[in-house]
């Protein structure tokens, strides 16, 4: 039995808010997608963004995916995908719409805390455990936003103008590397143009570079209400579109799916034969082998949902993806055997964060607060005291899901600090819990951050908090970096993330030393924001259009080239205990065009408590004919040792790493000359050099 015309356009478009349609006729089942990168969003209403009512479909909120790429550890990648993965089949969706591997661009981006960080090399290995485990579910993974969508203001329609050098170098590789090792099934189209062509139906992200160079053989989904034209959607790579009109009933009719772009539209101008034939069979057999992968797929495991597994895999990836930025004189973590009152200060400290922030908002099962955390860990062993500090956002809905919490406060902003410094002068340690929250123009899809500062006026209350108790630890929650006037006064700092289900639980294992700190930073915190290149030299955000002139110089690239000091470097991360990396050795001086350098260094933990230290490889061309980075990261381990354990790390470097893309060839080069491998702790911490020549 064949599909009719009709059957095969009906699969490419929606039937639902979440769901496209299959062909009863020949027992083909329906399509149906879920939200998101973090967790699996609650049931909707059929045609509606609001919640169905069902009693069984909270989740396990996992952390954001800044935290995963901040564990440098594709262990816990894996055991991430998996366990979201198992979270998904239960709940019997076909396509995870996650993750997402956009670059960090700027730190104003509402997005970033659903992406991987700046580098492209720590995206792409950390992506594709995450997909490969998914889709072992018989879920696909749909990696987005492919691609270029570093912004969210005007995102619907702004055209990036970005070189050849930079989109191969830094934006595609994690695309690339999903798609390519990961074996993804599926791709989502940003919102954004790239040469005036919207990317969720663009000839050269879609055909040019996915379809044909990178052999894709899954399906390019479209972002919700991210098609616009009926012919570049049937010619330009798109195979199923979701959410256009996304009110559902624009025209009225009485199935407004129908006129979608790729529904009636498409289907009209294939009978006048205006529209090839041989396209749409090629997206009919893209979704048709999705549905054979996924929904028909008859060796998939059955799932499971809030699992005792998935609630220790939260709080084992949370624990391990926060980072300690500093811990001048050893203020944490907090000794319950001298410390006898805690004073916890800040509303992040008690406002649930699963809730909120655009399409990853969730319903979850439950969310544990950083103060019920660390009161369930201090138990009677010392007094945890809580003040608010600052208000912020009071509210707590989303789509229909409410916290339920009242954050109501009446207090003036001067109160509120006077009873914090109270507090703090009471108590024996403080821990401030600030930073950002899901609201909009904050860590929020759709809206981008207003300033690089902390806002709500946090930046007084932690002045007055160090003024008042030197055994201060100030926490931040958040998806980007943030400026910190204050440093130089707060002994030690803790970025947390949005860290899910088991936050709370996940900080207290860290604050009180149960669990030691090994996380490090998957982007730069500059000092201020004209440090990043996209503000000091790129256009940011433009109107119609937005010229990366920064070119491939994001993040540490910027850094080293303009020798800018940040705040906190790209790869940087503190432990309880202290490592040293020494005897950086090579195995040879020269590389052959077909051969191989290995390079070798000793990691010792020199402190007294066990931990794990990421040792990190960069690599620097010195005599290139383009301009290249003064180092960039090609490999890390994450090596675990007990106090006085050695333990040697070797990296093969082969001529393939020492490539740049050359726009005016069109082609991956690897120049013969000098290079340089830098292994270290972090972007500003190398700890030995080798010299080596490509011949």
């Amino acid at each position: 039995m064949r599909m009719t015309l009709e059957e095969k356009v009906a699969i490419l478009h929606a039937q639902s808010k979440f769901s496209s349609a299959g062909v009863p006729r020949l027992g083909i089942p329906e399509v149906w997608c879920t939200d998101g990168p973090h967790g699996i969003r609650p049931e909707v209403l059929w045609d509606e963004w609001e919640q169905a009512g069902w009693t069984n479909d909270s989740c396990t909120a996992f952390p954001a995916l800044t935290c995963l790429a901040a564990t440098w550890n594709p262990e816990m990648s894996a055991l991430y995908g998996k366990s979201i993965g198992e979270e998904a089949r239960y709940r019997e969706k076909d396509i995870l719409l996650g993750p997402g591997v956009n670059i960090y661009r700027t730190p104003l981006n509402g997005r970033n805390f659903e992406y991987m960080g700046e580098d492209p090399f720590l995206s792409a290995r950390m992506v594709v455990p995450y997909v490969r485990e998914v889709q072992k579910n018989g879920v696909a993974a749909c990696v987005k936003h492919f691609a270029l969508n570093n912004q969210e203001v005007h995102r619907h329609g702004i055209d990036v103008e970005v070189g050849d050098r930079a989109l191969y170098e830094i934006y595609l590789p994690a695309f690339k590397a999903a798609v390519e090792e990961g074996g993804a099934w599926a791709i989502m189209g940003s919102y954004n143009k790239y040469k005036s062509q919207h990317c969720c139906h663009n000839q050269y992200l879609l055909n040019d570079i996915l379809k044909r160079d990178w052999a894709f053989d899954g399906v390019v989904v479209s972002d919700w209400g991210g098609v616009h034209d009926t012919k570049q959607a049937a010619e330009n790579g798109l195979d199923m579109e979701f959410g256009s009109w996304t009110d559902g009933l624009s025209w009225g009719a009485s199935n407004a799916y129908d006129n979608y772009y790729l529904a009636a539209p498409y289907l009209d101008m294939l009978r006048k034969g205006e529209a090839s034939t041989a396209t749409l069979d090629d997206k009919a057999r893209r979704v048709l082998r999705l549905i054979f992968r996924t929904a028909m797929n008859t060796q998939k495991p059955f799932g499971s949902l809030n699992s005792p597994e998935h609630l220790a895999a939260a709080r084992r990836i949370a624990g391990e993806g926060m980072v300690l930025l500093k811990n001048d004189g050893g203020v944490l973590p907090i000794d319950l055997g001298k410390t006898k009152r805690i004073a916890v200060v800040g509303e992040n400290a008690i406002k649930m964060m699963t809730v909120g922030g655009g399409s990853s908002s969730l319903k979850v099962r439950h969310e544990y607060t950083p103060l019920e955390g660390i009161r369930a860990a201090a138990g009677d062993k010392a007094e945890v005291i809580y003040e608010r500090g600052y208000v912020g956002d009071v509210t707590g809905y989303y789509n229909g899901v409410k916290t339920g919490q009242d954050l109501s406060e009446k207090r003036s902003e001067k109160q509120l600090i006077a009873d914090a410094v109270a507090a703090a002068r009471k108590a024996d340690a403080v821990i401030f819990v600030g930073g950002l929250n899901k609201s909009d123009h904050q860590d929020c899809e759709g809206a981008d951050r207003l300033q690089y500062g902390l806002p709500y006026a946090q930046d007084k209350v932690i002045e007055a908090l160090a003024g008042a108790n030197p055994n201060l630890a100030v926490v931040i929650v958040s998806g980007n970096a943030v400026a910190m006037p204050w440093i130089d006064r707060v002994p030690a700092v803790l970025e947390a993330w949005f860290s899910g289900s088991e936050a709370g639980n996940a900080l207290a294992d860290v604050v009180f030393g149960a669990v030691n700190p090994s996380g490090k930073l998957p982007f730069t915190f500059p000092v201020r924001l004209e440090d990043n290149s996209a503000h000091a030299l790129g256009e940011y955000p433009g109107t119609d259009k937005v010229a990366y002139n920064e070119g491939i110089f994001v993040g540490y690239r910027w850094h080293d080239k303009e020798r800018i000091k940040p705040l906190f470097a790209f790869g940087h991360g503190l432990s309880y205990t202290t490592f040293d990396i020494a005897n950086v050795t090579a195995d040879h001086t020269a590389l052959a065009a077909n051969g191989r350098i290995r390079v070798s260094a000793d990691v010792t933990n020199t402190g007294s408590r066990p931990g794990a230290e990421v040792v990190q490889l960069y690599i620097g061309d010195e005599q290139s004919s383009l301009p290249r980075p003064v180092k960039e990261l090609k490999g890390f381990q994450k090596v675990s040792l007990n106090p006085g354990q050695t333990q040697t790390v070797t990296f093969e470097i082969t001529p393939d790493m020492l490539r740049y893309y050359d726009d005016a060839k069109g082609a991956w080069v690897a120049e013969p000359g000098a290079f340089t491998a830098c292994v270290g702790a972090a972007s500003d911490d190398i700890r030995g050099t080798v010299e080596f020549e490509l011949k």
